[in-house]
């Protein structure tokens, strides 16, 4: 099956619209149990957007860190995140749309096309959401690019202080490696503990020590 390649339609029917700052927004990590989650906003260059930008789940580690690159230096991005105490507390939906609004924010955008089906409600600014549009939509894309090799770069830092959970490979999902290590090594301040496997390793642990 050909991969969709994402075009420009979403942002010039923005732009035909009278809007003029218009933004791409993505988030990564909701699905870890470790790590804050990324949200970027991106504001393309029509004249200067990098070649190959897809989905970044279609492209390989390299080839999103060299594209991000790219974006970097020819577009406007903002970068922003919610923290692993605001996702505990808000849930993660809530906490992902919280870093897509500091994103949006800091870029004063005035229309932002947002991927999934949900738009935040704390916007900035009008938004169109746009299911699968880090697949379709250029700056969706982009924005997806350069919000997961952030979030990678914030593990592999992260898994030097805290060695043994494979965060520099499994980025803090729940694999196998993770759980094993939760079990021996126990639960780190990067651990979401509203999280079920991180919630149910605390539970039995008060249940011991009661």
């Amino acid at each position: 099956m050909a991969r969709t390649v994402p075009h420009g339609r979403f942002e010039a029917d923005a732009l035909s619209r009278g809007a003029v700052r218009v933004v791409g927004v993505d988030e990564v990590g909701r699905g870890p149990l470790a790590g804050p989650v990324t949200a970027c906003a991106v504001r393309l260059d029509p004249g200067r957007i990098p070649l190959g930008l897809a989905d970044s789940k279609v492209l390989t580690a390299a080839r999103r860190e060299t594209l991000c690159a790219e974006i970097m230096a020819v577009a406007e991005v903002a970068v922003a995140h919610a923290t692993v105490e605001e996702i505990d507390t808000l849930n993660i939906l809530r906490a992902s749309h919280l870093a897509m609004e500091r994103a949006v924010a800091a870029l004063g955008a005035d229309h932002a096309l947002i991927d999934g089906n949900l738009i935040p409600r704390g916007l900035c600014c009008p938004a169109t959401a746009i299911v699968k549009g880090d697949a379709c939509c250029l700056s969706i894309a982009a924005a997806s690019i350069v919000a997961k090799v952030t979030r990678d770069r914030i593990m592999v830092d992260l898994a030097q202080q805290h060695p043994g959970y494979g965060w520099e490979v499994n980025a803090g999902y729940a694999t196998k490696t993770h759980l094993a290590a939760l079990l021996k090594l126990g639960v780190t301040p990067w651990h979401r503990r509203s999280f079920r496997p991180v919630h149910n390793i605390l539970y039995q642990e008060v249940s011991v020590t009661a």
